[in-house]
């Protein structure tokens, strides 16, 4: 049998011919953190369907981006869980919440760690959506007032980049213009462009206590059939002064990851988000994967399908593995 002259398991046949022609490289460069941040001292309490992940008072959540920081995690980010909720999520800008607590603390031990700041209300309001609601129904732009309060009351905490989250329409420029009027211009904003409203989301609403009350976030976050509509959302947030856009969930979402990718030049984050984690958690611990391996292969398919960026709850595993 006659073969060409180019035999492409060549360079197949070494780990050292394999990693020299590699196409795709992970780095610890590339992780982002999420810490889970409530009231009080010394809590380091598991979160049931995040096996290894915790919600961590403001000592205990510094001491974890320290653990993240020591590992070369160039970044991580914060969600509060607050001691009382009300109608309007009024504790996401109280300058003694815990957020700005937990940016004060972390900001004071490791300085030169990136501190980002999720900016949405479900966590903060006693109905669980995303802001205000007027007759059952989001009120977009008197949401958009409370964003602005919060984004600067993070940024006067001392944050590095806040992530507005709610895929409020018109949440990049309200933020911009309320952190520039009030001379906070060097913040960065990291947008939750593409933000689907996904089942995968599950895990991540027991941590912070988010599920809604009534009805779903369908009217606000995107259908998960739609693609084209991702690349518009973040084509308006790079237009109203997004430093970063996201995509949100990423495993069933990575085609769009490289339409967004292709068409928006900014950098371009993943969230690869708490139900895919679990999902992963749940096989390794009977049995059925290689979680090692699973990681590692996971977090290259999101960073080959075009992000830059990738927030994963598994950055310390694969840190970790990353660096034997």
């Amino acid at each position: 049998m006659n073969y060409p002259d180019y035999r492409p398991r060549r360079m197949r046949r070494t780990e050292g011919l394999r990693r020299m022609v590699r196409e795709t490289r992970l780095s610890v460069d590339d992780f982002v953190y999420p810490l889970f941040v409530v009231p009080g001292s010394g809590i380091e309490k598991p979160i049931s369907s995040l096996p290894g992940q915790y919600n961590y008072s403001v000592d205990k959540a510094t001491d974890a981006a320290a653990r993240a920081a020591d590992l070369g995690i160039p970044s991580v980010i914060l969600f509060g869980i607050p001691e009382h909720k009300d109608a309007v999520g009024s504790e996401a800008w109280k300058d003694s919440g815990v957020v700005q607590k937990a940016i004060r603390s972390i900001k004071k031990a490791r300085p030169n760690l990136v501190v980002q700041a999720d900016a949405c209300f479900c966590e903060y309001t006693d109905h669980g959506h995303c802001g205000v609601l007027h007759d059952g129904e989001l009120d977009n732009d008197a949401s958009l007032e409370n964003l602005a309060r919060a984004v600067v009351s993070y940024a006067k905490a001392g944050v590095d980049v806040v992530a507005p989250s709610g895929m409020l329409d018109g949440f990049v420029g309200a933020c911009r213009a309320s952190l520039d009027e009030q001379g906070f211009d060097q913040t960065g904003i990291m947008a939750y462009s593409a933000k689907y409203a996904s089942a995968y989301y599950g895990p991540f609403r027991e941590a912070v206590d988010s599920a809604p009350q009534s009805g779903d976030r369908r009217g606000h976050q995107m259908d998960y059939c739609n693609v084209a509509e991702a690349v518009r959302e973040a084509a308006m947030d790079a237009a109203e002064g997004a430093d970063i856009v996201m995509v949100k969930p990423a495993l069933a979402y990575l085609d769009v990851i490289r339409a967004v990718s292709d068409e928006i030049n900014l950098p371009i984050a993943a969230y690869n988000v708490s139900g895919e984690y679990a999902m992963i958690e749940a096989a390794a611990r009977n049995g059925w994967i290689d979680r090692d391996r699973i990681i590692l292969e996971t977090l290259t398919g999101i960073r080959r399908a075009g992000a830059d960026i990738i927030i994963t709850y598994h950055a310390l595993d694969a840190a970790k593995l990353l660096a034997r």
